[in-house]
């Protein structure tokens, strides 16, 4: 009786553990992210941008804790998010030659695609294109989950 009341007890509590640390793994980059940009700033981005397009939160590759949703605006030195996006660690924003909604294409493509930049807000962003990136000679942009390789949203903008 005493060795299955200390395996149960194991169990459960493992169990707990794995919850807390899983918990903690979604939460801490909500915790740590910094304020995102003002509205005033994602619209003057929005207001001089050549491309838009929107995330949708039903793309194949999305699920409940990968999606993203809003306007984004494709400017010569920056792009935006007028929306908002599952929070994760280590999201990259990349420019695509072709859309790719699941993790394989972006797999695929990731050879071809240009990283844009580290997005850090869940909430609206605002990332300065890193010289030399012509958002012309792409097609799509794309939310990744560096760490984790999962598929997080794209929008094609022409």
């Amino acid at each position: 009786m005493k060795i299955k009341y200390a395996f149960l007890l194991l169990v459960s509590h493992g169990l707990a553990v794995a919850i807390g640390f899983a918990g903690g793994i979604y939460a801490l980059p909500i915790l740590i992210a910094p304020p995102p940009p003002s509205l005033a700033d994602i619209s003057a981005g929005a207001d001089g941008a050549m491309y838009s397009a929107e995330f949708h939160r039903d793309l194949e590759g999305s699920d409940a804790f990968h999606w993203g949703e809003g306007k984004v605006s494709i400017g010569r030195d920056s792009i935006s998010l007028m929306g908002s996006l599952a929070p994760g660690p280590d999201y990259k924003l990349y420019l695509s030659p072709e859309f790719v909604e699941t993790e394989a294409e972006f797999n695929r493509l990731k050879s071809r695609m240009a990283l844009v930049g580290d997005i850090k807000t869940f909430a609206n962003f605002l990332i300065k294109l890193p010289a030399g990136v012509d958002p012309s000679r792409y097609t799509s942009v794309v939310v990744w989950c560096e760490t984790f390789g999962e598929f997080i949203t794209s929008a094609k903008y022409k």
